[in-house]
């Protein structure tokens, strides 16, 4: 084979692997992410009483809501309905990114009807907070006709808003794995695999070159974990040693 055989061979190559790793990107998130995002709404069920609870996400360009995950009556239908941000309850609570109690969904003129009857279950009373991050808003958290007269309902709002917290976590976490390995697929197939520097510079032009910037922060994050795979074992064990007691304080600012 010539040289330019084995180039052109190459670059077909690198391509694959940087089509594979915009593919691969949403399997890459952890393992149970999606169960806890379904215990979540499981556990608000009993709390508020409710007859049903949802959790819809934005898709990437903010138009579109995806009910992700869902209990009670209706559940199986709801989960994968779609809704644009500007129809209905979910889409006015992730436009607005206020948290909303509607005690009456016949009497208020952003309840979307239609969209109810696709789950084949009708509410009287909606409960709705914004899956809401440092940066943005990620999504919306529906409970519907809960029991407005157990003790302490009075707080239901904040409560609510307190578990879209915790999914809004769960939610940023998965997204900020599943781009990590992204990138490092992406950044090894630009530089070709030719050497670590390589690596560590192709992370900031792949974050770049994105029609969605990956996290700065993200990006040189991996330009990092790149040059400390040709440090000693001394320094990487450090570096997992720190990493970890990091990870450890988040964990314990999320819990409530």
């Amino acid at each position: 084979m010539t040289d330019g055989g084995a180039g052109t061979w190459e670059a077909d190559v690198l391509r694959a692997l940087r089509d594979l790793a915009a593919v691969v990107g949403p399997a890459l998130a952890p393992p149970g992410h999606h169960e806890r995002l379904q215990s979540l709404v499981d556990a608000a069920l009993d709390a508020f009483g409710s007859k049903a609870c949802s959790i819809a996400l934005l898709d990437a360009d903010e138009q579109t809501l995806t009910f992700t995950v869902a209990a009670g009556v209706g559940a199986t239908s709801t989960v994968g309905l779609q809704v644009p941000v500007s129809v209905g309850v979910a889409g006015w609570v992730v436009s607005s990114g206020q948290a909303l109690e509607i005690t009456d969904v016949t009497q208020d003129p952003r309840w979307a009807a239609d969209v109810a009857e696709q789950t084949g279950y009708l509410p009287r009373s909606i409960l709705a907070a914004p899956l809401e991050t440092e940066q943005t808003l990620i999504g919306v958290v529906e409970v519907l006709d809960r029991d407005a007269s157990r003790p302490g309902a009075e707080r239901d709002l904040l409560m609510l808003s307190l578990l879209a917290q915790q999914a809004a976590l769960s939610v940023e976490s998965a997204r900020l794995f599943t781009d990590s390995g992204r990138l490092l697929l992406d950044a090894v197939a630009t530089a070709g695999g030719t050497e670590l520097g390589s690596v560590a510079r192709a992370m900031d032009d792949v974050a770049a070159d994105r029609s969605s910037p990956i996290d700065p922060d993200l990006a040189e994050l991996g330009s990092l974990l790149a040059r400390l795979a040709a440090a000693g074992p001394a320094e990487r064990r450090l570096a997992v040693r720190l990493v970890g007691d990091v990870l450890e304080y988040a964990d314990g600012r999320a819990t409530p």
